[in-house]
C-alpha cells in the first residue's frame, strides 16, 4: 500500500456470534471523501470500531497515516502512541456524546485542554455558522444540531481523517447540504480525508470521490461516484429485450446484474452510453448510488 495513504484496512477479520468480517480491505487518501454504504447489521461500524481501536480485530493490518494501529502484527505501535495518532482522527458518532449538562461553550474549553492543535477562533466561528449558542446545554440541542456540534469539534483539532458514522442522520434536507458543503471545503482547503458511513446515498452523490460497499462483512464493490452515478444505467428490458440481450454476448459474464419483475426486467449496465448505442430499442436511465446499490445487491448475476 501506499506510504502517502491516511487509512489503510488490509485483510481486516472480526468474528461474533452470528456474524464476521471477512478479510475487509478499504483506503483513504488525503484529499478524497469516502462513502462506507451497506444495510444494516452489513458490518460497518465493526469496521469503524477497530479502527478507532474501540475493538480489537482478529486478524489483518490498520494502518493510520502509514503506522500500525491493528495489534495483529509485528509493527503494532500501540500504546501513547497509538492515542497520539487517535488526535489526529476526527470521529463524528451518530448521537452526539458530551454529556447532558455541558454548554456548547464548555465544550470548546475542554477541547482546548485536551488537543494541543485546537483552533478557538474556528470553533467559534463554526458554531456561529450552524446556530450554537454557546450558552445552549447539549440536552437543549435537537439531534441535528447535536451532530452539528460533533462535526464542528472534529474539524477544530487538527485532525487528518475525519470518520463520520451516520453524521447527517436527523437533518433537514438544508442542513445536510450546508454540512455536505463544509466537508467539500474542508478536504479541498485542509487536504484531509473522510471516511463516511451513510445511508443517505444522496448526500454521498454530492460529497463522496469512492463509494466502497460492505455486505455481510465483505467488500462488494468499490467504485468512484462518477461511475456510479455519471456513467452507469438501469435498461429497462421487456421479457424478449432481456432474451435478445443476454444472447447477444455483449457483456462478459458477471458484467451485469438483473432484477427480474412480473412484466419487465431491471438490468444494472455498467456504461449507460455504449448500451444505447448497442441496444438503441431499449430505454435505458441515469442510475443513482441507492438505486445501484438496490440492483448490484439484489439482482441476480449474469
Amino acid at each position: 500500500m501506499s506510504e502517502n495513504m491516511l487509512l489503510e484496512i488490509e485483510g481486516l477479520e472480526k468474528a461474533y456470534e452470528g456474524f464476521a468480517l471477512k478479510g475487509l480491505n478499504l483506503v483513504v487518501a488525503p484529499e478524497t471523501i469516502v462513502g462506507f454504504v451497506g444495510a444494516n447489521g452489513a458490518g460497518k461500524t465493526t469496521t469503524l470500531k477497530a479502527v478507532l481501536g474501540i475493538i480489537r480485530p482478529d486478524a489483518g493490518s490498520i494502518r493510520l497515516f502509514g503506522e500500525e494501529v491493528a495489534p495483529c502484527g509485528p509493527n503494532y505501535v500501540g500504546g501513547d502512541r497509538f492515542a497520539e495518532l487517535r488526535k489526529q482522527v476526527g470521529f463524528v458518532p451518530d448521537t452526539c456524546a458530551w454529556p447532558l449538562e455541558y454548554e456548547v461553550a464548555w465544550v470548546g474549553k475542554v477541547c482546548q485542554m485536551a488537543y494541543d492543535a485546537w483552533d478557538a477562533k474556528r470553533f467559534a466561528q463554526l458554531c456561529k455558522e450552524f446556530g450554537l449558542a454557546g450558552s445552549k446545554k447539549i440536552q437543549e440541542l435537537s439531534r441535528g444540531m447535536g451532530m452539528k456540534l460533533s462535526l464542528a469539534v472534529a474539524l477544530c483539532h487538527g485532525a487528518r481523517l475525519l470518520v463520520l458514522d451516520e453524521a447527517t442522520a436527523g437533518l433537514d434536507p438544508l442542513a445536510r447540504e450546508e454540512m455536505v458543503d463544509v466537508l467539500r471545503k474542508t478536504v479541498a482547503e485542509d487536504g484531509c480525508g473522510i471516511l463516511m458511513s451513510s445511508h443517505i446515498t444522496s448526500d454521498l452523490e454530492r460529497a463522496a470521490d469512492q463509494v466502497v460497499c460492505i455486505d455481510d462483512g465483505r467488500i462488494v464493490f468499490n467504485r468512484p461516484v462518477d461511475e456510479i452515478c455519471d456513467l452507469a444505467g438501469v435498461a429497462h428490458c421487456r421479457a424478449a429485450q432481456l432474451d435478445a440481450l443476454l444472447d447477444s454476448h455483449a457483456y462478459e459474464a458477471g458484467e451485469l446484474r438483473i432484477h427480474r419483475g412480473n412484466y419487465s426486467s431491471d438490468v444494472l449496465i455498467p456504461d449507460r452510453f455504449q448500451f444505447a448505442e448497442a441496444f438503441p430499442e431499449i430505454a435505458v436511465d441515469r442510475v443513482g448510488i441507492d438505486e445501484y446499490l438496490s440492483l448490484y445487491l439484489k439482482g441476480e448475476l449474469r
